[in-house]
């Protein structure tokens, strides 16, 4: 009789339990994710046209790396430029894309003690053309690109595999939208200078002509004694 009751008192618990257990998750996806916050449409567009989704759904459930992504809003992009987007190519659209990405979990605490700039799926930000810096103050987790300044406003989705934040600007990369540094200036041409025949002609000339005026007054000096010497000589006939 007791094993009977053994027996039935087990199945009662193993029943109960099959009952309220939860059913087993389905694969995370990235772009469900996202729908199911609502607001992130243009993102998701991208993130499918770049096939970028399909290799985020890929890593999120082959593989045990987490990854983080900043997903800008519905109006982060229409606060663009007109014509932003369009200004590149689909690869840049790509890098654009992979620039949201960190190929690392990071939770909000976390970034407290996060090594500036941060590692994209973009690129090495070593190089400077990915840099990507969070700072935090408080509960805040500050974003700059070197282009853009924005906050983390919201915690859309988080779990020990993916993070997912909002942010209300798009995430502009330095090697993508950073101004260019100005041309340098043209160095100012020398003076043009005299060539060194004219100057030497010059210098030539120059003893001609005071030998010229030398000549002259010697001549101007004669003459003057000529006219008085004929003057002496008639005032020295009339006393006679």
């Amino acid at each position: 009789m007791a094993k009977l009751f053994h027996f039935l008192l087990l199945l009662f618990i193993q029943t109960i339990s099959a009952q309220v257990a939860p059913a087993p998750a389905g694969p995370t996806n990235i772009t469900q994710v996202l729908e199911k916050a609502g607001q992130f449409t243009t993102f998701i567009k991208l993130l499918k046209a770049t096939q970028t989704a399909d290799r985020l759904n890929s890593q999120l459930n082959n593989s045990n790396q987490g990854l983080t992504v900043f997903a800008p809003t519905d109006n982060a992009f229409t606060s663009l430029k007109a014509g932003t987007l369009n200004s590149i190519n689909s690869q840049d659209q790509m890098q654009l894309v992979q620039f949201h990405i960190l190929p690392t979990l990071y939770t909000i605490s976390q970034f407290q003690t996060a090594s500036n700039p941060l590692h994209t799926q973009a690129g090495n930000s070593d190089d400077g053309e990915y840099p990507l810096n969070v700072t935090t103050s408080g509960n805040q987790v500050n974003v700059t690109t070197g282009v853009v300044d924005t906050t983390v406003s919201n915690t859309i989705f988080s779990d020990n595999q993916l993070a997912v934040y909002q942010v209300d600007k798009v995430l502009l990369p330095m090697a993508l939208f950073g101004s260019t540094a100005p041309a340098a200036a043209p160095a100012e041409a020398p003076a043009p200078t005299k060539p060194e025949k004219n100057v030497r002609a010059g210098a030539a000339d120059s003893p001609s002509g005071s030998s010229a005026d030398a000549s002259g007054a010697v001549s101007l000096k004669r003459k003057t004694v000529e006219v008085v010497t004929f003057v002496v000589a008639v005032i020295a006939v009339s006393c006679f």
